[in-house]
């Protein structure tokens, strides 16, 4: 079911991301001097295209495919704080100053870069979330272990 679900929901996944990103690369704000320090610090090269988006809550795919898969991975809840697209950041409202938070979310901008697409990124990231479980893949807790290194 997993490389089934993942192969009808990646491009739709990838659509959506990349409209969640130009969304917020057109709304949102540039980094602050501390961000993009904090930006470098975790390998981000271009720190100045990353924009940050405050909203009262995480959008929620609608897409029918999309949202069986995130019932199944649990990426978007209520409780989320966080989500990268690209270079495109939603930080939830009232975690808009949680410095760990942001420079996590950081890391993922990184690794958008390393893998050159939205695309290749979400193929692997989500094959993780789908075979490991969110948040024990690698790529999350690249995330997770620098920001700490970074925050500490």
């Amino acid at each position: 079911m997993i490389p089934t679900l993942l192969t009808v929901a990646l491009p739709i996944a990838t659509t959506w991301a990349e409209e969640q990103e130009a969304l917020i690369l057109r709304d949102g704000v540039a980094l602050t001097n501390h961000q993009c320090f904090d930006a470098h610090l975790v390998g981000v090269k271009e720190p100045q295209r990353i924009r940050m988006l405050k909203v009262d809550r995480i959008p929620v795919p609608t897409h029918p495919v999309l949202a069986k898969a995130n019932e199944l991975v649990g990426l978007v809840t209520p409780r989320t704080a966080g989500i990268t697209f690209g270079h495109g950041i939603y930080i939830r409202a009232d975690l808009w100053d949680n410095r760990p938070l942001v420079v996590h979310e950081l890391v993922h901008v990184g690794q958008y870069d390393r893998y050159g697409s939205v695309h290749a990124f979400l193929k692997d990231y989500l094959t993780e979330c789908l075979t490991i479980g969110y948040p024990n893949g690698p790529l999350e807790r690249e995330a997770i272990d620098r920001s700490k290194a970074a925050c500490d």
